[in-house]
C-alpha cells in the first residue's frame, strides 16, 4: 500500500475544477486503523511500518473507528516553519526510551489531507471533493492530527507560501480519484526551492581526518546508469556526518558506482559505496542534468529508493 503521488507542474492551474494546498516539508505517511484497533499503523511512502518512531501520532483521535488517511508528518524549525531536517533526529530511532524522549523534545504533527476509508467504506474511488468533505467532518482539529486548509486561488497561495518561506503548493483536481502507488497528473506540485533528491555513490573524509565523513558524491539514476552530479559538503557536520557515516559503512565497495567518469579532484581519496542511500540537496541550478552549484545537504530520505528517482 503506497500513496498517490503528484506530478511536477509547469504552471499553477486556475478555475473551479482545482483545489490548492500547502506543500509540507515533511514525511509522507498512510495511517491505517482497523475496527477495534488500539493504535493506527503508520506506513512510509515505501510501505514500511514506522509506527514506533511516532508514538504521539499512532493513537488516532477517532479511537477504534475504522479509517485510512493520507498525510504528512511535520516538525517545526526555530523559525516556526515545517522543516524536513528537523525530523532527521527522529526518523531512524527505534529504541522506545529514546523515541519517547525525542517525541517530547521534537513534537510532530500529522497533517491529514485525504480520507481513503471510513467505517469499512472504501473511498478512494470517490472524488477528492467528496473525500475532503467527509474528512473535514471528522473533527480532528483538537489533536496531533490536523486537516490543513485548501484554497480556490492557486496563484495567490503560491505567492503567499513563497513569502512565508514554505516549500510550495500542490494543486489537485476536485474530481480526481485516489490511485494508490501512482504518480498522477491530477495532482500537480510546485516547489519554491531547487531541492532535489540524489543517490550517494561515495564519501570523502574531512580535511585532516581519515575517518570522519566530510562530503558525499552524488548521482542521478538514468536509463544509462548512475550519472555523476557533484560533491556535497555544505551542511554536513556533527550529527549529519555521524548519521551518514553509519548508513554508508555497510555499503562499501571497491570501485565507483557511477557510469561516467568522476573528476580526479573529486575521486581522489573517495570511499565508494553501493548506490542505495538517497539524500535531499538544495542547489542553485534549475536542471538536474547540470553539475550541482553551491549544493547544500538537507537530509537523508529513508522514504525514497534510488528507483523512485
Amino acid at each position: 500500500m503506497r500513496p498517490m503521488l503528484a506530478t511536477k507542474g509547469t504552471h499553477v492551474p486556475t478555475g473551479d475544477g482545482w483545489s490548492h494546498e500547502v506543500k509540507w516539508d515533511g514525511l509522507r505517511i498512510l495511517a491505517d486503523t482497523l475496527t477495534d484497533a488500539t493504535t493506527a499503523r503508520l506506513y512510509s511512502r515505501n510501505g514500511n511500518d514506522v509506527s514506533v518512531a511516532w508514538p504521539e501520532l499512532n493513537v488516532s483521535p477517532l479511537g477504534a473507528r475504522d479509517h485510512l488517511v493520507d498525510g504528512e508528518v511535520i516538525a517545526l524549525n526555530d523559525d516556526g516553519l515545517p522543516d524536513f531536517r528537523v525530523l532527521q533526529d527522529r526518523m531512524h530511532v527505534r529504541n522506545v526510551t529514546s523515541v519517547a524522549r525525542l517525541a517530547k523534545d521534537i513534537p510532530a504533527t500529522f497533517m491529514v489531507f485525504d480520507l481513503l476509508r471510513l467505517d469499512g467504506r472504501e473511498l478512494h474511488g470517490e472524488s477528492l471533493a467528496a473525500r475532503r468533505e467527509m474528512l473535514l467532518g471528522l473533527g480532528l482539529e483538537k489533536s496531533a492530527w490536523q486537516v490543513p486548509a485548501s484554497y480556490d486561488d492557486g496563484p495567490m497561495l503560491f505567492d503567499a507560501t513563497l513569502q512565508q518561506g514554505l516549500e510550495g503548493i500542490v494543486s489537485k483536481r476536485l474530481d480526481s480519484r485516489y490511485r494508490f502507488g501512482e504518480r498522477s497528473p491530477a495532482w500537480l506540485k510546485f516547489a519554491h526551492r531547487h531541492r532535489l533528491s540524489y543517490v550517494v555513490g561515495g564519501w570523502r573524509p574531512q580535511e585532516g581526518s581519515n575517518t570522519r565523513l566530510g562530503a558525499v558524491l552524488v548521482g542521478e539514476p538514468t536509463p544509462a546508469g548512475l550519472l555523476y552530479r557533484g560533491r556535497v559538503g555544505s551542511g554536513i557536520g556533527g550529527k549529519a556526518s555521524t548519521l551518514l557515516a553509519d548508513l554508508l559503512a555497510p555499503l562499501a565497495r571497491a570501485d565507483s558506482p557511477f557510469e561516467d567518469e568522476v573528476p580526479r579532484v573529486d575521486a581522489l581519496g573517495t570511499h565508494w559505496v553501493e548506490p542505495v542511500v538517497v539524500i535531499d540537496v538544495d542547489t542553485h541550478h534549475t536542471s538536474r542534468r547540470e553539475r550541482l552549484r553551491q549544493p547544500s545537504y538537507q537530509g537523508v530520505r529513508p522514504d525514497l529508493r534510488a528507483e523512485d528517482l
